[in-house]
């Protein structure tokens, strides 16, 4: 796991300051502290920050090919680089290191832009080719590492973190007001938006290409849901281990101390359970406690590290509520509102103290409909089937606005979300439920001004793009997808990808392996929410490796104690972020509102407020 920044300016024949390069690379220490690259030739500039895993002596970047006329960087691993090695040397091309970056440079030189589609692996990649006078900057296919960039008519500006950015040079601060509204719907910022009008982020499963004539975006994957195959259960369960083990293997690869999270949920024990039965030594396993029990799933974890016998270590986390909201907020660079970012971040403390890289069981939930969210959707969307639309916007619309809110009971008891979400589409519903500020509540937060500049954009446009693309009528299967595009890359990987990287943890996703998300993807979605039983088809085909308690029990989850801390440690710095200044963007009486709801105990706004701490904790650490 590394670091990558650079700049192009497109017609200039300068060299570009080894100075400008550096200070860019000085913010992304952090994801790379072992060592650091830079290359500088007329017009380009190139800089790397390494967290060395594979041929840690010689996998220095940036590294070109034989002739100097290509170099590359890279962020993350190629887990195919041994094959496509083998394939490259059959072709003639020679090698100079053992490390799976080199194996870009010859691809490009056999495939060129097609190069891309041949990786198997998590990465960002910067290649340029001065012989063309080119950049190209890649993406892997759901967005495990990150890559921001800003081009003009003269130049472009590219990095792993919109720090890189920021300290490349003059970058405007701007405020995309639409990514902003999008921001207090999810709680994250969709790509290829980012919280600046100049700045974007590279799509998932694109690259970009950029030269003189311009900027072109082009799509190398797509996950299709359109090809469903039938198999019996036994079959799938017998391929799904097989896939699920073949992905492991490859990620098990590295010359540095490697081991895995392990929460005792489902997804962290079945990789747990992998790796067991390949390792050739007990597996390093990493897990956190909370003395609230409420919060506390250390006894799973340590059920299935007995199972399995690993060298197990356990911490039990007293968070510092004050001390981790300033690093998250730097690390992030934009708002971010998912709250398990404090635990996330515990866990990768924790497992750094031990190992390297960390294997983990991220995309679970959205390969195999895992969220709690999916049983109501399809819920509320049997009743849609059964009920006229003109009869439900008629009935519970009404009911949505006059029945109390009660955010402290479960979701199946919250009728006022429910009747709200009955009353609207299939996806209009399903943006509702997953949203901070559900759409009605969300034009309050705003000010009257500040409404009038999104000249009336509405946020649910981020989720229908990929509703309406997705080659699937099959309700549930539209809405994986538009979770794999959305929350998934923009939420789970970005959390994790910045918890990690700020204690120079490398984390690896078997579940995320693309082939192995092409196989479930033809999986029936009738065998991945089955009843009321999210993953059936991944509990019954990890049913002979793990107990039947780990399998069964409900999905918890990382959360923290927000709803108290609220009320105690964090009640005076929150008041004052709230209070102190009136930025012309929140409505100071609506944010009044839901700060005496939260503090009188009469509904429990912690997600809205965590969510507007965090926007204007960023407004002031970044000064925008």
């Amino acid at each position: 796991m590394c670091g990558i920044c650079g700049i192009f300016e497109f017609d200039q024949r300068r060299e570009i300051p080894k100075e400008l390069v550096h200070r860019m690379t000085e913010t992304i220490v952090h994801r790379g502290p072992d060592d650091e690259g830079i290359f500088t030739g007329p017009g380009i500039g190139l800089g790397f920050r390494r967290l060395s895993i594979i041929d840690v002596a010689g996998g220095h970047q940036p590294l070109s090919n034989e002739d100097g006329s290509l170099w590359v960087m890279l962020n993350g691993e190629i887990y195919n680089f041994p094959e496509l090695h083998r394939e490259l040397v059959d072709r003639g091309h020679r090698f100079s290191t053992r490390s799976d970056t080199e194996t870009i440079v010859h691809l490009y030189e056999e495939y060129g832009e097609g190069c891309f589609a041949r990786l198997r692996g998590m990465f960002s990649i910067a290649l340029w080719d001065s012989r063309q006078r080119r950049l190209l900057l890649a993406r892997d296919r759901v967005g495990k590492k990150p890559l921001f960039y800003a081009a003009n008519p003269k130049r472009i500006l590219f990095g792993s973190e919109l720090k890189c950015l920021l300290a490349g040079d003059s970058l405007p601060r701007d405020i995309d007001n639409q990514a902003l509204a999008d921001y207090f719907s999810l709680g994250y910022i969709p790509a290829p938006k980012t919280i600046y009008r100049a700045a974007q982020k590279l799509l998932p499963g694109h690259y970009l290409v950029a030269s003189a004539e311009g900027v072109r975006v082009e799509r190398y994957w797509e996950l299709s849901f359109g090809h469903v195959e039938n198999r019996s259960e036994e079959e799938w369960c017998e391929l799904l281990r097989g896939q699920l083990c073949e992905a492991t293997r490859v990620r098990l690869m590295s010359e540095v101390p490697l081991g895995a999270f392990l929460s005792g949920g489902l997804d962290s024990s079945s990789i747990v359970a992998m790796m067991a039965g390949i390792m050739k030594r007990p597996v390093t396993t990493c897990s956190i406690g909370f003395e609230e029990e409420e919060y506390n799933e250390s006894n799973y974890a340590r059920q299935v590290a007995e199972k399995f016998h690993t060298d197990h270590h356990e911490h039990i986390v007293r968070p510092n509520a004050l001390e981790v909201l300033n690093k998250l907020v730097w690390h992030y660079d934009e708002p971010f509102a998912d709250s398990s970012a404090i635990p996330t971040y515990y866990v990768s403390w924790v497992a750094r103290q031990h190992v390297t890289v960390a294997l983990g069981g991220d995309g679970g939930d959205e390969n195999f409909a895992g969220y709690r969210r999916y049983l109501f959707d399809a819920w509320e969307n049997r009743l849609r089937r059964l009920i006229p639309g003109p009869v439900r916007r008629g009935v519970f619309g009404p009911l949505g606005k006059i029945y109390p809110p009660l955010a402290w009971a479960p979701r199946f008891l919250r009728a006022k979300a429910t009747f709200q979400s009955l009353a609207r589409s299939p996806l209009e519903g399903y943006f509702n439920s997953v949203s901070i500020f559900r759409p009605g509540e969300k034009n309050h937060l705003f000010t009257p001004e500040f409404r009038k500049t999104l000249g009336g954009y509405d946020s649910i446009e981020v989720l229908r793009q990929y509703y309406d693309r997705a080659d699937t009528d099959d309700l549930l299967s539209r809405i994986q997808y538009v979770d794999i595009k959305t929350y998934l890359t923009d939420d789970i990987l970005a959390k994790v990808d910045r918890a990690s990287m700020a204690v120079s943890l490398e984390v690896r996703a078997p579940l995320l392996d693309h082939p192995l998300m092409e196989t479930v993807a033809s999986i029936p979605s009738s065998l991945k929410l089955s009843g009321r039983t999210g993953k059936y088809i991944f509990k019954k085909a990890m049913a002979p490796l793990l107990d039947a308690d780990i399998i069964e029990r409900s999905k918890q989850g990382f959360a923290i104690p927000l709803d108290r801390w609220f009320r105690r440690e964090l009640h005076d710095l929150t008041y004052e972020a709230l209070f102190s200044q009136d930025d012309g963007i929140l409505d100071r009486t609506f944010l009044k509102k839901i700060w005496d709801q939260h503090q009188k105990g009469q509904y429990n706004r912690s997600a809205h407020l965590w969510s507007v701490l965090m926007f204007r904790k960023w407004k002031e650490t970044f000064r925008a």
